[in-house]
């Protein structure tokens, strides 16, 4: 979204726990899945989506390419965190032309940093002007030393960062890639990451409430590890229910399970506060759906929690519910299992050079 190259890309999602990467090619139908794969990071080399470990990132990226046998160069990755400013703003009606020569100015009132740190981009919202003579415009800034970080281990991998996008726009790409839009209806697609969890509210297939909040599956790790004090490799097996080394067992101990009912109450109010925020703004406006995705949004209980609390029905959603694959590279067992971690991913797939 914020800046674009040439050709087909590379879906590259650098997460706070992983990297994914896949390769989606277009058919008359949707998409198909040439390549997915993904490795771990190390603890703390992305730290609230800002790389504090770049030649542990690029390594990953490069071992993860290699190993997929991908020849394509062309990558399109995301960032997010508070790095990332994305709001809905209303400004006098003007053209895209004419939009593009004040934007800075009209920025500078919305963006919390110095507008010359920052790259700016826009989308326009409405077609025609509101009864007041307005229209509705995206706004996103992103600080420039964070793309050009992105940007650096992308290239020292081998590889160019020809389209750099958001996280929560990835989600919307990655939904209408395989959900029918339905007009007027409105749900919230909400990614829950290691260490960031972005919201993004759809209705009929545009964006209209963005928000990425500083909470994720990382809360459960940590507090495992300072309440039983285990390592980090330790407290990641023990919140899925096993043992490091060991298959998952069915029963996950009582005194995990009482840590992990307390970071579920934590993460599920931080998106509830979102929620009930973008519903007291959208007068008589309800949500019909949440979809959740990210690799923590499966901890135990969490989707339940979630529906109880916010009254509105979860569900974990299928990146490739309208993806083509073949069944002797990949079974739909596996998929169905590691789609919520790959959802970002797939959108990013979804995009090609020079789109917008």
């Amino acid at each position: 979204m914020l800046f674009t190259r040439a050709k087909n890309v590379i879906g590259l999602d650098i997460g706070s726990s992983s990297i994914k990467a896949i390769v989606l090619k277009p058919t008359k139908r949707g998409h198909k899945l040439l390549k997915f794969g993904m490795k771990p990071l190390p603890p703390e080399a992305i730290v609230d989506g800002a790389i504090m470990n770049a030649s542990a990132v690029s390594f990953t990226i490069r071992d993860l390419i290699g190993e997929l046998k991908l020849k394509e160069k062309d990558v399109c990755t995301c960032i997010s965190g508070h790095s990332v400013i994305i709001k809905k703003i209303t400004l006098p009606f003007m053209s895209q032309e004419q939009l593009n020569e004040s934007i800075k100015f009209e920025a500078e009132q919305y963006v919390p940093f110095d507008i010359n740190d920052v790259n700016l981009d826009f989308q326009i919202l409405s077609k025609e002007p509101d009864a007041q003579g307005n229209m509705e415009v995206v706004l996103v800034a992103a600080k420039k030393d964070l793309i050009t970080d992105y940007q650096n281990v992308i290239s020292e991998a081998g590889l160019t960062a020809a389209i750099i996008d958001i996280g929560a726009f990835a989600l919307e790409n990655m939904y209408e890639a395989n959900y029918e839009i339905n007009q007027g209806e409105i749900v919230a697609l909400v990614n829950i990451g290691a260490a960031i969890t972005s919201l993004n509210i759809v209705k009929s297939g545009t964006s209209v409430f963005t928000r990425d909040v500083a909470s994720g599956g990382n809360i459960l790790t940590e507090e495992i590890q300072k309440q039983l004090n285990v390592s980090y490799e330790e407290a990641e097996a023990l919140k899925i229910g096993k043992r490091a080394g060991e298959e998952a067992d069915e029963v996950i101990p009582q005194e995990v399970s009482n840590i992990i009912n307390g970071v579920v109450d934590q993460i599920v109010g931080d998106i509830q506060k979102s929620v009930d925020f973008f519903l007291a703004t959208a007068a008589d406006q309800a949500i019909s759906k949440i979809y959740l995705s990210g690799g923590s949004c499966k901890i135990p209980g969490l989707a339940r929690a979630l529906q109880e609390r916010v009254n509105i029905p979860v569900e974990l959603i299928n990146p490739f519910n309208s993806v083509e694959f073949s069944e002797k590279e990949y079974k739909p067992e596996y998929l169905a299992d590691v789609g919520p971690q790959a959802a970002i991913a797939v959108g990013l797939a979804t995009r090609r050079i020079g789109d917008k």
